[in-house]
């Protein structure tokens, strides 16, 4: 006779919990952010209706350099290039840290 098992308890598990443990959540909220970033920057753009090339020069930088920053899946961009970016559509970087939500107590202290 087959047994049947029961169905894993996912109560109380969350999307980032998974994440944490499968040790990806750094990378994949890196990820997210970058992608919201060179988002809000093609939407600034084109509210401005500032070209590639125009968007280059503000920012004293070149086209390819401005197409890895606006490419959403490199998310090798430093803060600086970020930073000239924003101001060369009026904007500016706003860069908050708050406080993790930990779902793993052990971790929290260095234990693994």
């Amino acid at each position: 006779m087959k047994t049947v098992e029961a169905p894993f308890d996912h109560t109380g598990s969350t999307f980032d919990s998974f994440l944490e443990e499968e040790g990806i959540l750094e990378d994949v909220q890196a990820v997210a952010i970058k992608r919201v970033i060179a988002w809000q920057l093609s939407e600034a753009m084109k509210a401005g209706k500032v070209s590639k090339k125009a968007m280059a020069e503000r920012m004293g930088t070149s086209r390819s350099q401005l197409d890895r920053l606006l490419d959403p899946k490199n998310s090798a961009v430093n803060l600086e290039t970020i930073a000239k970016a924003a101001r060369a559509v009026g904007k500016r970087v706003r860069l908050e840290m708050v406080d993790a939500a930990w779902t793993n107590p052990a971790k929290r202290h260095g234990q693994r």
